[in-house]
């Protein structure tokens, strides 16, 4: 009887170990909170992998994450730049994609200088102060990225590109400066297809990858 009481305590030990260790996931966890403005220099969204023991391996094991088209580029990419790995990269697009959309929509200037290039920005900023003027708040919420692809990869000297295709539903309202609906509806999602390239010199000892394009996808 004591045997099993104490083997009993064993276990139980042994449990609240591997879950302080490995946490618990239930699916409903709440996103990683936006880091604080003097955290921001030491934020990598999207950051080179672990080097690869074989940059094959890492297109071979990305099947889905890259598109008809893009498995050369992707190639050419690691071949100069091993730390390149296929999966990291694409959940770090999804990390900045959420990040952006939110900046942009909160009209967070600051936070769009170290996300995006002086070109995209400066289209951001654009919107955000005609949206200003009108006297318009977006209340827009991410609801969920249904895919993200990369669908073109390309090294040009030391300048890497890499383009993905997100296709996710929003849930958008734009409201007047006493709170009142002027569009939209948060219940009900949209769709929204875009085509996002991130670029990144290879050889700089930053590692991060900036925002240099968006398009609408097809």
């Amino acid at each position: 009887m004591y045997v099993i009481v104490i083997l009993a305590m064993i276990a139980g030990f042994l449990a609240l170990r591997l879950y302080s260790v490995l946490g618990k996931r239930t699916g409903h966890e709440q996103e990683p909170a936006l880091r604080p403005a003097d955290e921001r220099a030491k934020v990598t969204v999207l950051q080179p992998g672990p080097v690869a023991q074989n940059g094959g391996d890492s297109v071979r094991l990305a099947e889905g994450l890259i598109g008809a088209g893009a498995e050369n580029g992707v190639r050419a990419l690691i071949a100069a730049d091993r730390s390149f790995d296929v999966p990291q990269f694409v959940d770090g697009a999804k990390s900045a994609y959420k990040m952006v959309l939110e900046a942009f929509w909160r009209g967070d200037r600051d936070e769009l200088v170290w996300l995006c290039d002086d070109d995209v920005r400066a289209s951001f900023e654009d919107a955000i102060a005609a949206r200003e003027a009108d006297g318009h708040v977006l209340d827009n919420r991410l609801v969920r990225i249904e895919k993200a692809q990369i669908v073109e990869a390309s090294l040009n000297g030391r300048i890497a590109e890499v383009a993905l295709r997100f296709e996710a539903d929003i849930a958008a309202v734009t409201r007047d400066k006493d709170g009142n609906v002027v569009a939209g509806s948060m219940t009900d999602a949209v769709g929204t297809k875009d085509v996002w390239t991130f670029t990144r010199d290879i050889r700089s000892a930053d590692p991060n990858w900036k925002l240099s394009e968006t398009d609408e996808a097809a």
